[in-house]
């Protein structure tokens, strides 16, 4: 059959989605497993998610270091055994460290739980810090800052966030040279013992997962006795932060500036969330978006310029970032505002809305397809204690906002003269 491709392929809106539900499973001594058994390869990935990340710190950089050296040995095994116990058998290990939270991630054969669970225990419950090691990651660490401290973008980003929150919030800290070079090894081990080892920690287990893998999980995680509840630290005060701060980070060797405007907003329990998530989507959130079509394609300062909307534990934020020219940052800034004040004043075309609603659900419904992506769908409610069905109504949600949601949510939350600006170049 000829293809006529003067026509758009026909396309079904998408309405609504199921996603899988995890089976809630309490370990012998009372850790939290949580299985999302879905997929049809043998594989699996196994999180053990530790609350705490900076909000638990009382020295700075405790918390990353201490999860980063759990897998540098054991009081039974090397740094390097550890590594040929993963790697004898095909799997793949991550260490995460955020504000929020620390935990470790591990992918591999689900025939290969009974050789890595013994070495997720041992790194959970014994880890050595080795000497060695540690300067290992404290000179990976920062090499690997000095190469971020000469980019833009990741300057701007961190002073942006200090803007924000304010400098000494956990939200706002950035890692400095000073920091690393003068960390104690021993405060990662106050924190590992406090934080890591003595806490009741979650996991979830996703994949392919049989009866005997959740047996195999309570043997190895499931026996280790006197965890504790981790200390919720919530409230760690934030000082007033003045609307309309600008700063501007002179680097004399760049040729083009980093530029991040935006302003606290709030998290996914507010019931603004999915007004302000498709607000954004139209302003700047793909790459038919508003922001792209003015200040990528008609004025050419950019190669790119996105907004977001971050959600964090205890807060959330919107953000628009670009890389520009630097004699361009000011009128770039500038357009931002223009496209905003074009959203609080006039009624966006249904049409419009009607093309953002139809990408916003089809990403949604594509980001879906394997248990890996159901799994971190379902660990956002359980982390953040949200409703078990927030994601089967996301489409709905996102069907249900008009026109005028539009223009009130962008009126109420993105007035220009509200934000804090950020230009590093």
């Amino acid at each position: 059959m000829q293809l006529d491709r003067t026509q758009p392929p026909a396309f079904e809106t998408i309405r609504s989605i199921r996603v899988p539900r995890a089976e809630e499973i309490r370990l012998d001594n009372g850790v939290e497993l949580y299985v999302i058994n879905i997929g049809d390869q043998p594989v699996v990935r196994l999180e053990c998610i530790f609350e705490g990340g900076v909000w638990q710190e009382t020295t700075a950089g405790a918390s990353y270091f201490a999860i980063k050296m759990l897998q540098e040995g054991t009081s039974g095994r090397s740094s390097a055994q550890v590594s040929e116990a993963f790697d004898s058998v095909g799997a793949f290990v991550e260490m995460n460290h955020s504000s929020d939270r620390t935990g470790i991630m591990v992918y591999c054969l689900s025939r290969f739980l009974p050789a890595v669970l013994p070495v997720i225990s041992e790194m959970i419950s014994d880890a050595a810090f080795p000497e060695k090691e540690w300067k290992d990651l404290q000179n990976i660490t920062l090499q690997n800052l000095r190469v971020n401290l000469r980019k833009d973008s990741w300057v701007a980003s961190g002073e942006f966030r200090k803007l924000l929150f304010g400098i000494s919030h956990p939200y706002a800290f950035v890692q400095t040279e000073e920091q690393v070079s003068g960390f104690d090894p021993a405060d990662a081990v106050r924190y590992y013992e406090r934080h890591i080892r003595q806490s009741r920690f979650r996991i979830i287990l996703s994949g392919q997962v049989s009866d005997e893998s959740v047996g195999l999980v309570n043997r190895y995680l499931g026996q280790v006795r006197g965890l504790v509840p981790a200390r919720q630290v919530h409230s760690r005060e934030k000082p007033e932060v003045p609307a309309g701060q600008y700063r501007h980070i002179e680097r004399a060797d760049s040729v083009q500036s980093s530029l991040r405007t935006g302003k606290e907003l709030f998290t996914r329990h507010h019931p603004d969330y999915f007004r302000m998530l498709v607000t954004n989507e139209v302003l700047g959130g793909y790459f038919g978006s508003r922001l792209m079509k003015n200040i990528r394609e008609e004025k050419g300062l950019t190669y790119g310029i996105s907004s977001h909307v971050v959600s964090l534990r205890d807060a959330g934020y919107f953000m628009v970032g670009a890389d520009v020219g630097k004699e361009s940052a000011g009128r770039a800034l500038e357009e931002i505002s223009r496209e905003i004040r074009k959203l609080q004043t006039g009624l966006m075309p249904g049409s419009e809305l009607e093309t953002v609603k139809n990408y916003m659900t089809g990403e949604f419904a594509g980001s879906l397809n394997t248990a890996f992506e159901v799994a971190d769908r379902r660990k956002i409610l359980i982390l953040e204690d949200l409703p078990v069905d927030f994601f089967e109504n996301y489409i709905a949600q996102i069907h249900r906002i008009t026109v005028e949601d539009i223009q009130e949510t962008a009126a109420a939350y993105l007035r220009p003269e509200d934000m804090v600006t950020v230009v590093a170049g």
